[in-house]
């Protein structure tokens, strides 16, 4: 019983029901930065780039393809086939950058919106000055 209590103390802790909410929300941010990165940044790079590039259908085969194997990305994956698949690497890169650079931005402005509302600090007390006043003196 003692440790269905210690559970229970735990899993109801500010922090964890925090944690579970952040992975949450992260996992349905992660899926827009995924559509902003495919259906926004991507398409904009192909017409800069001159035409359709699909940067996942980026890869060297590594071995050798079976008969009637289409050469595309998913085919290959389907049929076991070794492949460098950098272009898949550089749309999660692209994807990764994008969220590190979003969340940046959010702990920006949290950060600046706690200093707006911080509480302005206390005078100091006078005889904390007195004292600080009779040190100062001494060692000089």
């Amino acid at each position: 019983m003692a440790v269905l209590k210690e559970f229970r103390d735990f899993a109801v802790k500010g922090n964890v029901i925090d944690l579970a909410v952040g992975v949450i929300i992260g996992g349905a941010f992660g899926k827009i930065v995924d559509s902003l990165v495919h259906d926004i940044v991507m398409p904009v790079i192909s017409a800069l780039l001159g035409g359709h590039i699909d940067f996942t259908n980026l890869f060297l085969v590594l071995g050798s393809i079976p008969e009637g194997v289409p050469r595309t990305f998913d085919a290959l994956k389907k049929a076991g086939v070794p492949i460098f698949a950098y272009g898949n690497f550089i749309t999660i890169s692209i994807n990764f950058t994008l969220l590190a650079f979003v969340i940046f931005q959010m702990v920006k402005l949290v950060n600046k919106i706690r200093v707006i509302d911080a509480p302005p600090a206390a005078p100091t007390p006078e005889d904390i000055v007195l004292l600080r006043e009779i040190r100062d003196s001494v060692k000089k």
